[in-house]
């Protein structure tokens, strides 16, 4: 029964977080901390529950993904929608397959996440500042293949844990010319493969030992993060229609100086 509480509290923090750019593996990390849910079982289940709200991004968006299907022929605007989510999703996906050993075994830790979050945030303060009055695109339909490429480019500085891979995708998108809700928008879609494959990896790579136990709580966890992601999604993208990135930084900050200040005080480890 802890285990399942456990992976409810967590279920609930990765959906609030996956699409903000905060850094939902970080929160994760953190709160698993706190919970005294770590070890090899809870780094996995820390990925494989990211699918849950992939899976609330493609029931938010499902209208326009059934119509991307309808038109997936070359030329018409649902293969070219896909063709540059592929391309977005190469650069993270081949480093991410060479990396994820060392990352899983060194960088999952409070410390890291701390640095992450705060240089993270001093990015999206500087970006913003920077590109945010400066673009020219405001629909990710018009993103091109090699604004695409940067765009996957950026998301690699997600595999450090706490960046965010929206935080990233969305700087990505900014720096080379799109509204901060074009760029959300382009970093949901992205979500949707890469997600895919590095949840996908994860449970072919632990599927034999699991018990029957792990694999419930990976089934709350998994709904649980599908309800809270499909709420903050539509929050998310109307909060971008009026406001800034600026708070999430903020909060950024707060957090990262926080947790190294409990890390010193050894109250996080």
């Amino acid at each position: 029964m802890e285990l399942l509480i456990k992976a409810f509290i967590m279920g609930i923090v990765e959906g609030l977080t996956e699409f903000l750019p905060i850094s939902s593996t970080g929160h994760l990390i953190i709160v698993g901390s706190f919970i005294n849910f770590t070890g090899k079982f809870a780094t996995m289940f820390k990925i494989v529950i990211q699918l849950g709200a992939i899976l609330a991004v493609v029931y938010y968006f499902r209208e326009k993904i059934i119509a991307s299907f309808k038109n997936f022929e070359p030329g018409k605007w649902g293969f070219n929608l896909w063709y540059k989510m592929f391309i977005a999703f190469i650069p993270a996906a081949v480093i991410g397959l060479f990396t994820h050993h060392y990352i899983e075994e060194h960088l999952f830790s409070p410390f890291t996440v701390a640095i992450a979050l705060i240089v993270g945030a001093i990015m999206m303060i500087v970006i913003e500042d920077v590109f945010g009055k400066r673009y020219k695109i405001g629909n990710m339909d018009k993103v091109d293949t090699k604004k695409a490429f940067w765009i996957g480019v950026a998301q690699v500085m997600s595999l450090f844990p706490g960046m965010s891979r929206s935080a990233s995708t969305i700087i990505g998108g900014m720096v080379v010319g799109l509204s901060v809700r074009a760029a959300a928008e382009f970093s949901f879609f992205l979500a949707i493969p890469t997600m895919f494959a590095a949840t996908g990896f994860e449970l072919v790579k632990n599927l034999n030992s699991m018990s029957l136990l792990e694999w419930e709580a990976l089934a709350v966890g998994f709904i649980m993060s599908f309800i809270s992601a499909l709420i903050v999604v539509d929050k998310f993208l109307s909060y971008l229609k009026k406001h800034p990135l600026k708070p999430f930084a903020y909060y950024r900050l707060i957090v990262g100086v926080l947790m190294l200040f409990l890390i010193a005080q050894k109250i996080v480890r």
